[in-house]
């Protein structure tokens, strides 16, 4: 009998126990790298954190902690310190302190999610106090997009759709896509005047154009001698005909 008391005693106890560890929610907002800390639905804490960078992407996905430890010191990069790390992937993801501050909101890290070293020691408290088992972590968004949205990053992007888009011909320096319009040249009209003058355009000596001829088209060809006359066309011969030897007729060849 004392012994099922004394069962009885621990199991209520345990329960008594297990009803007061809050359930931590910690949510990672990737897209504008900051975190949010929540007990038992209640939001508590709203930090900026940095995460992976593109290369070294934090994994999305809900995951739950299974092991602390407050001065941890990474394996993989040169032990560098990971103060008040909360580890929540098999693969080393972490969430905890770094001594870079002023990279927080920038997605610059090789997976973990880093807190001011302040942040990081609050945050191992709370866990550390409801239970590590007890604690969550989800995260979402793209380390891309939290890029994308930096300050100096969307005024480059803005200069550049302003700017028009230049050629390029593997020379270094812009080319034009399209060829400026030149102004088309007309020449001016010159009356026929019965006269043929040189291809120069001089007038120190002319010749009386033939029958039909028309400036600007192409004429028969005429042969001048040095008095200024024109001599006959140049014809092709002229067929001649031979009679037929059987009806008289003529044939042309």
């Amino acid at each position: 009998m004392r012994s099922y008391l004394v069962s009885l005693t621990g199991l209520i106890l345990l329960a008594a126990t297990g009803a007061a560890q809050a359930k931590v929610a910690i949510t990672v907002d990737k897209d504008n790298q900051q975190m949010t800390v929540a007990v038992d639905g209640v939001e508590r804490y709203r930090w900026p954190v940095s995460t992976g960078n593109p290369s070294h992407e934090t994994p999305n996905g809900s995951f739950r902690t299974f092991r602390m430890e407050p001065d941890h010191y990474s394996k993989e990069f040169d032990d560098a310190p990971m103060p008040h790390a909360i580890f929540f992937t098999k693969r080393g993801h972490a969430i905890h302190g770094t001594d870079a501050a002023g990279k927080l909101g920038v997605p610059v890290s090789h997976g973990c999610v880093r807190l001011s070293r302040e942040n990081a020691s609050k945050l191992y408290a709370l866990v550390e106090k409801d239970g590590v088992l007890n604690t969550t972590v989800t995260l979402t968004g793209s380390s891309r997009v939290a890029l994308a949205r930096q300050p100096a990053n969307r005024t480059a992007t803005a200069a550049a759709r302003r700017a028009p888009a230049p050629g390029y011909d593997g020379t270094g320096e812009p080319v034009e896509l399209a060829p400026r319009a030149q102004p088309r040249v007309v020449a001016p009209q010159v009356a026929d005047d019965g006269y043929i003058y040189p291809a120069d355009g001089s007038d120190s000596r002319r010749y009386p154009a033939p029958p039909g001829y028309r400036r600007g088209y192409a004429q028969p060809q005429y042969q001048y001698s040095d008095e200024d006359a024109y001599a006959a066309q140049v014809y092709q011969p002229r067929r001649y005909y031979q009679p037929r030897s059987y009806y008289g007729g003529y044939s042309a060849y």
